[in-house]
């Protein structure tokens, strides 16, 4: 898949933020996004598998997509850097559309941080959930969240079994889609081709 790619450095709230620009080509991006990684504290990075599977994904489906290192651990911090990430990220691109993409723990900012910019002005195309986890902290903002939100999970979630979070997700709002990944755990072991496959078809 051919592919442009930059290291970039951007101001966060606590300093320089280290991250990575990949656009597609030869064509011409159709959609910015940004793509959320797993906690620091657990070893998630930007370079995560799961993490580079999605942004390889939106790249095919034709995002330039902008992936960056968490600064520090917590969720406040987490969706501060997000939201300067975002903002490089538009001002970089501002005719584009944008989305939020995210695993794991990058998956809670991304839909906390999208659904608090989910004014009819500015509104995120849509957001993407891999590896949500209910289990990692307070999620009633999806109960009124009126942007299109996609969730890809594991069958075999450690963090988020199937029961529990399908009792979850039907607490979120529409519009909304599901889809169960074959996976042995939470990283998608063994499945990650399913995955992207997944994120393709679900954002296309």
């Amino acid at each position: 898949m051919s592919r442009r790619i930059e290291t970039r450095s951007f101001r966060g709230p606590g300093g320089p933020v280290e991250s990575l620009l990949e656009e597609p080509g030869p064509a011409p991006p159709r959609f910015a996004a940004l793509v959320c990684h797993p906690h620091p504290l657990y070893g998630g990075t930007l370079h995560n598998k799961v993490v580079h599977r999605i942004a390889r994904s939106l790249r095919g489906s034709g995002a330039v997509a902008l992936r960056f290192n968490f600064r520090k651990a917590g969720l406040p911090e987490g969706l501060e850097d997000a939201r300067a990430a975002l903002a490089w990220l538009r001002s970089r691109y501002p005719h584009l559309p944008y989305a939020l993409a995210g695993f794991s723990f990058g998956a809670h900012v991304i839909t906390e941080l999208g659904c608090a910019e989910g004014a009819p002005q500015g509104a995120a195309r849509f957001l993407l959930a891999v590896g949500f986890s209910p289990r990692l902290g307070n999620f009633e903002y999806l109960e009124t969240c009126p942007i299109p939100k996609v969730f890809i999970q594991s069958t075999q979630d450690q963090y988020a079994p199937r029961p529990e979070f399908e009792s979850a997700y039907a607490r979120i709002a529409p519009p909304k889609q599901l889809l169960w990944i074959d996976a042995p755990d939470h990283f998608f072991a063994g499945a990650l081709d399913a995955l992207e496959s997944a994120v393709r078809s679900a954002i296309e």
